[in-house]
């Protein structure tokens, strides 16, 4: 008697030999949600923590209060840096002459006017070291990096904006409680636990 062949649960694509491309992350069939398209390769995401979803709801929801009429905030949609780069910040603040539909699945990085990134143990390098860089040098003015800190794992938000001339983000601020900064227009949000664990309206 011999044994049956074990079969693998999911055949995953084997990758060109120079990477995928934006129109592979498109394309490619059977990609689990949200994948990201980072430097050719695919980039899968984790379970997120319940900390991940509430901090996007909270900066989402704030962001909306203020938001100008030539602007809107997306969640969680792929931003095309170039035709290796295919990130998906959290949060996203973009020109609304820049939507299209609703079937719409990217933006370009010169529609962004704002990208934000919750740290995750899965991403953190990739959330402080490599995104900051690629969001920099496609011209994105603004950036927010999302953590935790402190024995109660409070939320900090970091915020920076662009150096034209360097491409390189300078920091402008660091949140603990309330995050208020007139850039990219004028933004006050509750950012304290608290806020985090008030039920979703």
């Amino acid at each position: 008697m011999t044994a049956e062949p074990v079969k693998a649960a999911h055949q995953w694509p084997v990758p060109p030999q120079d990477g995928y491309t934006v129109d592979d992350l498109f394309t490619l069939p059977g990609l689990p949600p949200h994948t990201e398209l980072i430097d050719g390769s695919l980039v899968f995401v984790s379970p997120q923590r319940r900390f991940h979803g509430r901090m996007i709801d909270v900066l989402v929801t704030g962001l909306r209060r203020t938001l100008p009429p030539e602007l809107d905030v997306e969640r969680e949609m792929t931003v095309v840096l170039d035709r290796r780069n295919g990130p998906e910040p959290d949060v996203s603040v973009i020109r609304m002459d820049a939507v299209t539909d609703m079937e719409q699945t990217r933006y370009e990085a010169e529609d962004v006017l704002l990208a934000v990134e919750v740290v995750s143990p899965d991403s953190e390098s990739r959330d402080r070291e490599s995104k900051p860089r690629k969001y920099a040098a496609a011209g994105i003015p603004n950036f927010w990096l999302v953590e935790v800190a402190g024995a109660d794992r409070h939320p900090v938000v970091r915020v920076y904006e662009l150096d034209p001339l360097s491409k390189t983000y300078a920091l402008t601020g660091i949140h603990h409680d309330r995050l208020k900064t007139g850039v990219p227009f004028t933004i006050d949000i509750d950012i304290t636990l608290e806020a985090l664990k008030r039920p979703r309206p």
